[in-house]
């Protein structure tokens, strides 16, 4: 594949216990990539965003058997889903998010492209506009997507739960506009609208829709999963996501009964350990370089051994 590097790392790491023998997690041999060395496809910034993971996503969808479908069932910033379809590796794909609001932005882009490039292009983000933006309720769909990119460009981190504040300084102290390009805004949704026939929204609960689309068994999917809430105990989902609770063990049952390839992301935990060896499924370290640069293992599990050994 041409997304594995010519030298892999070092095969075993640490070790963890789990409910039967002990249990060995290798480092994936595909490096955490650097995200401006990546086409950056999505407006939105989002937090746990999985453009690092790009190079993954290729080398599992092309190992997996010709999928001609990908199901995102936790969107939020949708990088995964637009890469495999922009990039010709799935016809099409279901996207599926539970936040009202970052679910009304996806439908604003899919559904009213021109209309919102046009009000990108006219919004002048002063704090003052931003702080009158986010105390009006919105009327249309198109009031609420608009609404929910400019609070996720704006706001510190890109974060839209409740709380969340606007930079002082900013990126080289241009406070609000610090992530506020127009120009490269529009771009973004003008390419999602070029594929826009391709791309399926759905708004609701991700595990539940998920179970029920595994009950269809349908043959041709695939199936990505990074939900936006921790198994660990310092729970950071909860300042971070408005949904931050979900059944891990049930996600994990539903995709043990299911017939298709699946990708899944988690932080490095004993929780998620026990269940992938409960269920005999794969996993790998994807070392992550910290702004203090310290390595932090994030997961990436398959059901076959398609990274690492």
């Amino acid at each position: 594949m041409a997304d594995m590097p010519a030298h892999p790392p070092p095969r075993e790491t640490p070790r963890f216990p789990g409910p039967g023998p002990v249990f060995r997690l290798p480092v994936s041999p595909i490096p955490a990539v650097n995200v401006a060395s990546v086409p950056q496809r999505s407006p939105l910034r989002y937090p746990g965003g999985k453009t690092w993971l790009v190079p993954h996503i290729r080398a599992w969808l092309r190992k997996a058997d010709a999928p001609s479908l990908l199901i995102e069932p936790f969107a939020g910033g949708g990088i995964v889903s637009l890469t495999a379809v922009m990039e010709g590796l799935v016809d099409r794909c279901l996207m599926i998010e539970i936040d009202a609001d970052v679910a009304a932005f996806w439908q604003s882009a899919l559904r009213h492209g021109p209309e919102l490039c046009a009000r990108i292009i006219d919004f002048e983000p002063t704090r003052e506009a931003v702080y009158h933006l986010a105390e009006t309720k919105p009327e249309t769909l198109l009031d609420h997507g608009f609404r929910t990119l400019v609070l996720n460009r704006t706001r510190r981190g890109g974060i839209l739960a409740p709380g969340a504040s606007l930079p002082r300084v900013g990126e080289n102290g241009r406070g609000v506009t610090s992530r506020w390009y127009p120009e490269t805004l529009v771009d973004r949704i003008r390419a999602i609208g070029e594929h826009a026939d391709r791309i399926a929204f759905c708004t609701g609960d991700g595990a539940g829709i998920l179970e029920a689309i595994v009950a269809a068994r349908i043959s041709d999917a695939a199936i990505f999963v990074d939900p936006p809430y921790t198994a660990r105990g310092k729970r950071a989902g909860k300042r971070l996501y408005k949904h931050n609770e979900i059944d891990h063990a049930a996600l994990f049952r539903i995709l043990a009964g299911s017939n298709v390839s699946f990708l899944m992301t988690y932080d490095l935990s004993p929780e998620v350990i026990d269940l992938i060896s409960i269920h005999g499924f794969h996993a790998a370290q994807v070392l992550m370089k910290t702004t203090h640069h310290t390595k932090l293992p994030e997961l990436v599990i398959t059901r076959d051994r398609t990274f690492g050994t």
